[in-house]
């Protein structure tokens, strides 16, 4: 894709000078600012902050909204508070995985959603082919601006910048309000494995943000580092450990598919999956030989492939080359392994997930 075709975010005039800019889902984002060790240390020990401002913001209102969504999405979207966000997934009929996404009660009748760059349209349309009833759908994507502030030092600094009381807003609660002179909604919540806010303004005011945050010693990360982060504290990726072909169950994210609390698009194959145990799982492997294992990798079991990398790096604060892979189940709890990195068979070995959980 040509420079010329990438979409913008509002913070792009901004960004563009300070980072390094790559294509990302079609958008044109800083990939480092410095280096992503840097910026993955930064976020760990004091406050990092990132343009997120690609994803994108689906509105759902109307008489009918909440059965609309517990039709489609997998959580049970009854149990959400005004005030309140959740974790859900869009999924097939067959189980597979549309997308995941951030759901937002903002009203009795009103809902955000807040899905991946890379599946807006999908998304959209997905959710459109099931619309029935009293409800409204509007892509909004453009009209907003988001930043991510994220790390153990996040709350001692967005205070000075608002009378809301921060501590007050639980994790996946959010509170709307005025922050660095910007009126927004603040949502204790992010990617990163760390305490933080991710911030929603108007698109025209994220460029104020951005600098006051700036100004106060914010450090700047692109998406090397928010890779990095979330991938220590085995937070999925869409197209890595969730996809059309990987269902939410073989993800570990069960706790986000309630079967049993309704019927959903995709729910029969997902409840039976949840019942009896999906036929492959998530698995943590660390590679014991020289090597990173990335994306697509085969994984063996005795010379035979059985499995594949979902995600494999050296991040920063664990400091060794490890990965996630979907294997079989009948393999998942073995502990020896074989992941095969440019035709060298690389030795690996189980351990535990996360693989990074920060002091609470």
């Amino acid at each position: 894709m040509s420079q010329t075709t990438l979409k913008r975010t509002p913070l792009f005039d901004a960004i563009a000078p300070m980072g390094k800019m790559v294509d990302f889902a079609g958008f044109e984002m800083p990939v480092l600012f410095s280096s992503i060790k840097e910026e993955h240390v930064a976020v760990r020990e004091r406050v990092g902050m990132f343009d997120v401002s690609h994803m994108g913001e689906l509105f759902v209102s109307g008489p009918d909204a909440l059965p609309f969504l517990q039709h489609t999405l997998s959580n049970d979207i009854a149990k959400i508070a005004i005030g309140q966000a959740q974790y859900n997934v869009l999924c097939q009929e067959d189980g597979g995985t549309v997308d995941d996404l951030l759901v937002y009660r903002l009203a009795e009748q009103e809902y955000l959603l807040v899905v991946n760059a890379s599946n807006i349209e999908k998304d959209e349309a997905h959710l459109r082919g099931h619309l029935t009833g009293d409800v409204t759908l509007e892509n909004q994507s453009d009209a907003y601006g988001q930043i991510a502030v994220q790390g153990p030092e996040a709350v001692r600094l967005l205070q000075e910048m608002t009378t809301l009381e921060l501590d007050a807003i639980k994790f996946f609660r959010f509170a709307q309000g005025e922050l660095a002179g910007v009126e927004m909604l603040v949502s204790r919540s992010g990617y990163t494995g760390e305490d933080g806010f991710e911030l929603y303004m108007a698109a025209p005011d994220a460029v104020v943000v951005w600098n006051t945050l700036l100004e106060a010693g914010v450090v700047p990360c692109g998406l090397g580092a928010r890779d990095t982060l979330r991938f220590e504290a085995c937070l999925p990726l869409y197209g890595h450990e969730l996809s059309s072909t990987i269902s939410p169950i073989e993800a570990g994210m069960k706790f986000a598919v309630k079967p049993e609390a309704k019927s959903f698009v995709g729910s029969a194959v997902l409840s039976k999956q949840k019942e009896e145990g999906p036929q492959r799982q998530l698995i943590g492997l660390e590679l014991l030989d020289k090597g990173i294992a990335r994306q697509d990798a085969p994984v063996l079991v005795d010379g035979t492939p059985v499995g594949f990398v979902t995600t494999g790096t050296l991040p920063p604060t664990i400091g060794k080359a490890i990965a996630l892979a979907l294997v079989p189940a009948e393999h998942a709890t073995k502990e020896s392994f074989e992941i095969e990195v440019r035709g060298k068979k690389l030795a690996a070995r189980r351990i535990d997930t996360p693989f990074y959980r920060r002091n609470k």
